[in-house]
């Protein structure tokens, strides 16, 4: 499949989401993610937006976020990688 340019039509209604906690649930066909929003020193976190996709786009939105990564770090150095104690900020759940 040749790589060509589309036109992405974003609605002026549109605003931007932040998201500091994700969680990801999968069953065969399907991965979805919640992306949250925790506020600090609440132990509460609001959905913001919730994306399914299927396993194939979930493999290949896996290997973006690789190379975006790769080519944050060449351009601006290392992220550190902190590991919460309780994992906080990302939870992987399965169901079916």
């Amino acid at each position: 499949m040749a790589n060509t340019e589309i036109n992405v039509q974003i609605p002026q209604n549109l605003d931007p989401v932040y998201s500091n906690m994700i969680q990801i649930a999968f069953k065969d066909d399907e991965f979805t993610m919640m992306f949250l929003h925790q506020l600090p020193s609440v132990n509460q976190a609001k959905a913001k937006a919730i994306v399914s996709i299927s396993p194939a786009h979930a493999k290949k939105l896996l290997a973006a976020l690789e190379k975006s990564v790769k080519d944050y770090e060449e351009k601006f150095g290392a992220i550190s990688h902190q590991t919460p104690n309780n994992n906080e900020g990302f939870a992987l759940q399965g169901y079916s």
